[in-house]
């Protein structure tokens, strides 16, 4: 490598580094991204020059086929589809990622001159590269499918994101990776004829493929974010295998940022919802039958509702408002219009803020992404922690689509699933109003005793078109 290209790719690394601190924080997410996005213009730059010789004819027609995709994704993937394109983009590098090493080994194990010769994969391509090439497959296989399951789970398709539960599941799980274990020894050290280590390469694909689909359908919807952050962790340690494999040092400093960062936030997420990583892996939680226990309906008693005027005269009358936004926002695509009546009511003195969980909406920071598109003052964006405190003391709670983050049964209930998750303790306003289209249940499939709680109302109908009558009330007031 030229001293040239080693200058472009630490140049890289050190932008993708900053960009990523930068996304720590919504005010700078937005440079942030574009800093990243930069820093890998600056490593194809890199890796063209070190290639030397390539068909620029190639490259051109890669270049325009995926900037035309990402810039299609951009304009016209709706914010409530974000996490599903999040999921699917995940598994589209786990699957570049493992098709890397793969073209490797054909090009230099199978086409190799005097490839007649009897040497296996190890001896030929050196035992760290046969190595890297079983990891970067394995971890790719099961990242691609995972994404793509939970891809279906996010909108809704498979089973509506409730989890899929199969008998014997583990004792499965085990013996397909003892599979990929003996498959990955002959692929690679056992055997010394081509044909056998292509079939054990098929044969770990494979297994790797159907590990993604089991490893995910056990999980419930509730616990969607943590399985986006987790196959984000996933992809990047695929690539970071795969600049291994092909030498490239900028590959590996990229893939094993997003390993860790998606291992961080991972945690994050699981802290969030008082859950253990491996509790979340293991699945099943939002499995409970909503119609024989679970918080349908019918269980409710003493819920009140109420109507767009009587909500609009007590939020004209209050000093403080904290609005909780959740999936049902994004859903309606209420944002611009939550940030119309927030301008309003800022107006007449009130200080209105925003109550952010961790693991509000379906994918990591999706609400902080969701009211930055509308506009709304980072400064009004405030975390779980920082913000419960002030609910005590808050006149009016709009809560906005959300359910199980504001669930009193995490505090109360030692037999409910979400027992000793961190909430957002809405329930001790003033004043609460919730809007939500019925009163089903979140993804924890549990009863909300919030509901039926006295200083709770309801408010009953599309978000959006709830806070359009709240904002033409408040200013016919």
């Amino acid at each position: 490598m030229s001293g040239l290209v080693a200058a472009i790719y630490l140049l890289s690394a050190i932008m993708f580094v900053v960009g990523i601190k930068r996304l720590a924080k919504v005010k700078t997410a937005r440079s942030g991204n574009q800093l990243a996005a930069g820093a890998m213009g600056v490593a194809v730059i890199g890796t063209l020059l070190e290639m030397k010789t390539f068909d620029p004819g190639w490259v051109v027609v890669g270049i325009l086929v995926g900037a035309s995709i990402g810039a299609y994704a951009a304009i016209k993937v709706e914010m409530t589809s974000m996490p599903e394109m999040v999921a699917i983009f995940n598994g589209l590098g786990g699957a570049a990622s493992a098709l890397v090493p793969v073209a490797v080994y054909w090009q230099s194990y199978v086409m190799r001159p005097h490839a007649t010769t009897a040497q296996s994969v190890a001896e030929v391509l050196g035992s760290d590269d046969a190595l890297t090439i079983v990891l970067s497959v394995v971890i790719g296989g099961i990242t691609f499918t995972g994404s793509v399951i939970a891809f279906l789970k996010l909108q809704g398709t498979l089973r509506k994101g409730n989890p899929i539960l199969l008998p014997s599941r583990h004792f499965i799980n085990l013996g397909l990776a003892g599979g990929a274990v003996v498959f990955a020894a002959f692929f690679g050290f056992v055997s010394p004829y081509i044909f056998v280590s292509t079939v054990g390469l098929l044969l770990l694909t494979a297994i790797a493929l159907i590990l993604g689909v089991l490893l995910v359908i056990p999980i419930g919807g509730a616990d969607m974010p943590v399985v986006v952050s987790l196959l984000n962790s996933y992809s990047g340690l695929a690539a970071a295998m795969a600049g291994f494999v092909i030498g490239n040092p900028l590959l590996v400093v990229g893939g094993a940022l997003v390993g860790a960062s998606g291992l961080i936030l991972t945690q994050i997420m699981c802290v969030a919802m008082n859950r253990s990583l491996l509790n979340v892996l293991v699945g099943g939680f939002g499995q409970q039958d909503v119609t024989a226990g679970g918080g349908g309906s019918s269980e409710y008693t003493n819920v009140k509702s109420s109507g767009p005027e009587e909500a609009a005269m007590l939020l004209d009358a209050a000093q403080s408002v904290i609005v909780v936004p959740g999936y049902g926002l994004a859903v309606a695509q209420a944002q611009h219009t939550i940030r119309e009546l927030a301008d309003q009511l800022k107006k007449r003195g009130m200080k209105v803020t925003y109550a952010i969980h961790p693991v509000a909406g379906r994918m990591p920071g999706h609400m902080n992404v969701l009211l930055a598109e509308a506009d709304v003052p980072y400064e009004e964006l405030v975390e779980m922690d920082n913000i419960n405190s002030d609910f005590r003391n808050t006149d009016v709670v709009l809560v906005l689509g959300a359910n199980d983050v504001v669930n009193p049964e995490a505090l109360d209930n030692k037999t409910s699933p979400i027992y000793g998750m961190p909430i957002l303790h809405a329930h001790e306003a003033r004043t609460v109003f919730v809007v939500k289209r019925s009163l089903s249940p979140g993804y924890a499939g549990i009863k909300n005793p919030l509901f039926e709680r006295d200083n709770t109302m309801m408010l009953f109908g599309d978000a959006k078109q709830i806070v359009q009558d709240l904002l033409r009330e408040v200013k016919e007031l």
